[in-house]
C-alpha cells in the first residue's frame, strides 16, 4: 500500500455548533486538507479512543504534529466540562501522547462558542 503523507492529526468534538469556526481555523492554520481529522465527543475526553486515531495516522500517514481542542459548553463532559478541566485532560493527553510518540509536537487549544481558540499551555 502507497502511504499518502500528511503533517497533522487534529482531534475536536463534534458539536455542530464549532464547524464553521474549526473548518476556518484549520484552513489558515494547516492548510486546506493538508491534515488528517478526528470529530470525537467530547474530543480528548475517551482518550483511548483518540490514541487508537493517533497511532493510525502516524503509522499510515507519518504525522508530525497532533491538534487536540476541546470546546466551552460540552455536552461530553456535562457539569463538570469547565475550563480548568478541559485545560487538565489536555494537558494530561499532551503527556501521555509524548510518552508514547516522544518525535511528534503537540498544539493544545480550548475553543469558545464564539470562535475564539485559546492556546493551552
Amino acid at each position: 500500500m502507497q502511504k499518502n503523507l500528511t503533517d497533522a492529526l487534529i482531534v475536536h468534538c463534534i458539536d455542530f455548533r464549532l464547524q464553521a469556526h474549526l473548518n476556518r481555523w484549520l484552513d489558515e492554520n494547516l492548510g486546506k486538507g493538508n491534515f488528517d481529522r478526528v470529530s470525537l465527543a467530547g474530543g480528548v475526553f475517551d482518550f483511548e479512543t483518540v490514541l487508537r486515531q493517533v497511532e493510525i495516522a502516524e503509522r499510515l500517514h507519518e504525522i508530525k504534529k497532533v491538534v487536540f481542542v476541546n470546546h466551552e459548553d460540552c455536552g461530553a463532559y456535562g457539569e463538570a466540562g469547565n475550563r480548568e478541566r478541559h485545560a487538565k485532560d489536555l494537558r494530561a493527553a499532551r503527556e501521555e501522547l509524548a510518552e508514547l510518540y516522544p518525535s511528534l509536537s503537540v498544539a493544545l487549544f480550548y475553543l469558545k462558542l464564539n470562535g475564539d481558540f485559546e492556546r493551552v499551555s
